[in-house]
């Protein structure tokens, strides 16, 4: 029972680790186009409470992980798990470096409304395919070596 709550958590957290991500793809065209600074404002509150989200949700899902790598049986060694962990450190850094220095750019004059919108976009598609890579590893759990 405790076995599966952990695994109910892990994919909860895995689906808000990588969700909210899915719902900014369509606000980025709208960042683009957008003409008053409050509606642009507007948009990047929205987008680092999404971060956020995803970083709190990260939290849960590596303690769950760590919780279902020693219950399983599994080792760490196991191909899917490292490469997962690889993946997972990569992400990591990179979640770090690619939103917050975008982000900080807002309301200064080094902003520019295109180069910061193409930023973001290029990093959130970036993530996906880290994060989608990661949820391929975890359900297929192919043989890699």
């Amino acid at each position: 029972m405790l076995y599966s709550t952990g695994v109910f958590i892990h994919v909860l957290s895995a689906i808000l680790s990588i969700g909210p991500f899915f719902v900014l793809l369509p606000m980025l065209k709208k960042m683009k186009i957008a003409l008053v600074h409050e509606e642009m404002a507007a948009y990047v509150a929205t987008f680092q409470i999404a971060i956020r989200v995803v970083k709190h949700a990260g939290h849960v899902l590596i303690i769950s992980g760590i919780y279902l790598l020693w219950r399983s049986g599994y080792s760490i060694a196991t191909p899917f798990i490292a490469t997962t962990i690889g993946l997972l450190v990569v992400s990591l850094f990179f979640l770090a470096k690619a939103f917050k220095p975008t982000m900080r750019t807002f309301n200064t004059p080094e902003y520019d409304q295109q180069q910061f919108v193409g930023k973001l976009k290029r990093a959130t598609w970036i993530y996906v395919i880290l994060l989608t890579l990661m949820l391929w590893l975890m359900v297929t759990k192919p043989a890699l070596w």
